[in-house]
C-alpha cells in the first residue's frame, strides 16, 4: 500500500482520535474495508483523502465543516490538532517580541452536538483548554452556552492574546466551526490566518501532545460527571464569566446607545416577539431589554431553547426565505407587531414587522435594517458627538450611508466584505480619534457603538427595539420611517446573489473573461461603465491616481467592481 492510502491514513488517524466513538466508528470502516466492503471503502475514500495532505481548510473563519471523522470535519483531533498549531503560533510570536507579559487565551462555545458522534462544541472547547494549558498558557474558558459578542467581548476585557469561539454561527445542525479572535477583539486576517493554519499542519503538531482524552476522562470522573462546573467537569469559570457578562452590559450603557423610551405617548407602542432560532440568545436578548429599559418582548415557545437540531427550521438563518415563518406566526397569534430574530449564535439580527393595514409582513433586509441604524445613531448620538463621526459597511452593502454622510457630514468608509475587515477598519479610525456609531454588512451583521469590532446582535437588538418605540409614539411605523430616509437621502436597493461552481478552474475563467486582460470592458449591453475596481491581483482602480485600490487584493479571493454612469454598481467576487 501507498503511504497516501486512505485505509493507512485511517488506520493513523483512529490511533490518535482521543474520542472513543469517532475511532471505533473508523476502525470498524477500516475492518469492514479489510474484509471486502465496498461501501465501507467508498466511506473511509471521503473521510481520508488519497492526498493525505488534504484537510479542513483554516482561513479568517477559522475552520467550519460538518462534525465528523477524518480530517475534513470537525472532530476532538482536528481541534487539538488545532488548538496546538495555535499554542505554537503564539509561543512563536512571543518569543519575536520584547513582550515578557503572559499569554493568555479565552474560549467560548455555544450548544451545537453530533451526538451520534459525541462530539460538540463543548468538548472541543475544553480539548481547546487542556491544549493550551499544556503549554503553559492560562485559558479561561466561559461557562455554559455563551453568545458569540460576548466572547468578542471578553478578548479586550480580560486582555487575552486569542479567543475562540467554537460556533458554526447560522450554518445547518450538522456542522460546528472554530472562529479565532486576536488581541484585539477582531476576527483574524491575514497574515495572521495563514500563518496559523501553517503552524497547525506542522508535523509536531498533528499528533496529540498528551493523551488528552484520558486528561478529560480524568476531570469528567473527579467532578463526578459534569455536576458542576456548567457540565464542564470544574474547566469553566462561572465568577469570571458573569464578570464578563456584567461588563458588557454595562459597556452598553456606557455607549450612548441606550436613550430611553417615551412613554407618555397616546399611540399604542410595538409589541415584540422574539425567537432565538434554537439558539443561544434568549437570556442574553431578555438582559439586553432590560438594559434599554424596554418592556418585556414574548419568545417563540419553539424557537426559544437551544436545540441541536434546529427541529423547526433547517437552516437557522433570519436571512433565508422561510426561516421566519414561525415566529411571524407566533407574532400572529400574539398581536405582535415587530419579530426580531438572533441567529442561533446571536450575532446577527433579524427584523420583521407587520403592516396592520394590508395584513401583511416585511421582512427587512440587511441594508434596510443598516439604514435605519445608520441614521437613528446619527440622530441619537452622531449630530452632538465632539469627536468626529465615522460609519463603516462593506463594499457589498448599500451605499446610503455614503449619501447620509455626505449630507449630514459625516466619514463613511468601505471596507471589503467580511467583519473582520470591518472590524479592523473601525478599530484604526478610533486610534485616530473618530467615534465609531456603526459598522454593518448586508448580511444582517451590526456593530453599534463600538462596543466591540465585530457583528452584535444583542447590543443591535436593543437599538432597533428602542427605535420602534420612538417612531410608534409618533405614530410610525419602521417600515414609513425608512421610506422618509429614502426620501431625505435618495432611493437604494440592492440585489445579492450567488451561483455554486465546484470547478475553481471555471471560477478563475469566468473572471478572467471579466477582466479582459486588463482592458476592462467600457459599456455592459446599453450602460456606460463609469469606472472600475479590480482587488485580484496585482490590483487596479481606475478612479485612483496611481490606479492602486485602497482596499486590500487577493488572488485566492478576487473581487471585481463595474461602476455604471447610471449610478448602479455591479460587484462580482470568486470565493
Amino acid at each position: 500500500m501507498k503511504a497516501s492510502d486512505p485505509l493507512l491514513h485511517a488506520k493513523e488517524w483512529s490511533h490518535n482520535d482521543p474520542n472513543p466513538v469517532t475511532a471505533a466508528y473508523v476502525k470498524d470502516l477500516i475492518s469492514q474495508a479489510e474484509n471486502g466492503g465496498v461501501q465501507a471503502v467508498q466511506e473511509l475514500q471521503c473521510l481520508f483523502p488519497h492526498d493525505n495532505k488534504k484537510r479542513i481548510g483554516f482561513g479568517t473563519a477559522g475552520l467550519r465543516g460538518a462534525m465528523q471523522p477524518g480530517p475534513l470535519g470537525m472532530n476532538d483531533l482536528v481541534v487539538i490538532q488545532t488548538a496546538q498549531g495555535l499554542a505554537s503560533y503564539l509561543l512563536r510570536c512571543r518569543g519575536e517580541e520584547s513582550d515578557t507579559s503572559p499569554i493568555t487565551a479565552v474560549v467560548g462555545y455555544d450548544h451545537r452536538a453530533h451526538s451520534s458522534f459525541s462530539l460538540s462544541s463543548k468538548q472541543f472547547a475544553m480539548y481547546t483548554k487542556l491544549v493550551f494549558e499544556s503549554k503553559g498558557i492560562a485559558c479561561t474558558l466561559l461557562d455554559g452556552y455563551v453568545a458569540t459578542p460576548i466572547l468578542a467581548f471578553a478578548v479586550g476585557n480580560i486582555g487575552a492574546s486569542v479567543g475562540i469561539m467554537v460556533t458554526a454561527s447560522h450554518n445547518p445542525k450538522q456542522d460546528d466551526g472554530y472562529k479565532v479572535y486576536w488581541n484585539d477583539g477582531c476576527q483574524i486576517r491575514p497574515p495572521i490566518d495563514a500563518d496559523i493554519a501553517s503552524s497547525i499542519i506542522e508535523q509536531e503538531n498533528l499528533v496529540p501532545w498528551v493523551d488528552y482524552g484520558e486528561q478529560l476522562r480524568a476531570f469528567e470522573k473527579a467532578d463526578g460527571g459534569g455536576r458542576e462546573g456548567g457540565g464542564c467537569y470544574g474547566l469553566s469559570n462561572p465568577d469570571e464569566t458573569g464578570m464578563i457578562e456584567d461588563a458588557y452590559y454595562q459597556a452598553i450603557r456606557d455607549s450612548g446607545l441606550v436613550v430611553g423610551i417615551n412613554g407618555a405617548s397616546d399611540c399604542v407602542p410595538p409589541s415584540f416577539a422574539y425567537t432565538a432560532m434554537h439558539g443561544v440568545g434568549l437570556p442574553y436578548a431578555k438582559r439586553s431589554f432590560s438594559t434599554f429599559g424596554l418592556p418585556s418582548f414574548l419568545p417563540v415557545p419553539s424557537q426559544q431553547h437551544p436545540d441541536a437540531n434546529f427541529s423547526t427550521v433547517p437552516f437557522p438563518n433570519p436571512e433565508e426565505k422561510g426561516a421566519l415563518d414561525e415566529a411571524m406566526s407566533f407574532a400572529n397569534a400574539k398581536n405582535c407587531d415587530i419579530v426580531l430574530a438572533n441567529d442561533p449564535d446571536a450575532d446577527r439580527l433579524g427584523v420583521a414587522e407587520f403592516n396592520k393595514v394590508d395584513g401583511k409582513w416585511t421582512v427587512f433586509s440587511g441594508d434596510e435594517i443598516g439604514s435605519l441604524l445608520g441614521h437613528w445613531l446619527w440622530e441619537t448620538i452622531g449630530k452632538d458627538s465632539e469627536k468626529p463621526v465615522v460609519m463603516c459597511a462593506s463594499t457589498v452593502s448599500s451605499k446610503i450611508l455614503s449619501a447620509m454622510g455626505q449630507t449630514e457630514g459625516f466619514l463613511f468608509e468601505e471596507t471589503l466584505t467580511g467583519f473582520k475587515w470591518i472590524g479592523s477598519r473601525a478599530l484604526s479610525l478610533q486610534s485616530e480619534g473618530y467615534r465609531i456609531l456603526l459598522g454593518y454588512e448586508e448580511a444582517i451583521g451590526f456593530s453599534c457603538g463600538g462596543i466591540i469590532p465585530d457583528k452584535d446582535g444583542i447590543s443591535a437588538l436593543g437599538v432597533i427595539a428602542t427605535m420602534a418605540h420612538a417612531f410608534y409614539a409618533q405614530g410610525k411605523t419602521l417600515a414609513l420611517h425608512l421610506q422618509e430616509i429614502y426620501n431625505r437621502y435618495g432611493e437604494f436597493c440592492s440585489d445579492n446573489g450567488y451561483f455554486r461552481c465546484d470547478d475553481p478552474s471555471i471560477v478563475k475563467k469566468i473572471m478572467e473573461q471579466m477582466r479582459n486582460g486588463g482592458n476592462y470592458f467600457d459599456r455592459v449591453g446599453n450602460y456606460e461603465v463609469e469606472s472600475v475596481r479590480d482587488l485580484g491581483s496585482p490590483g487596479y482602480d481606475s478612479l485612483a491616481v496611481d490606479k492602486k485600490p485602497t482596499l486590500p487584493t487577493s488572488s485566492s479571493s478576487p473581487m471585481l467592481t463595474f461602476r455604471f454612469k447610471n449610478g448602479c454598481v455591479a460587484q462580482f467576487r470568486a470565493r
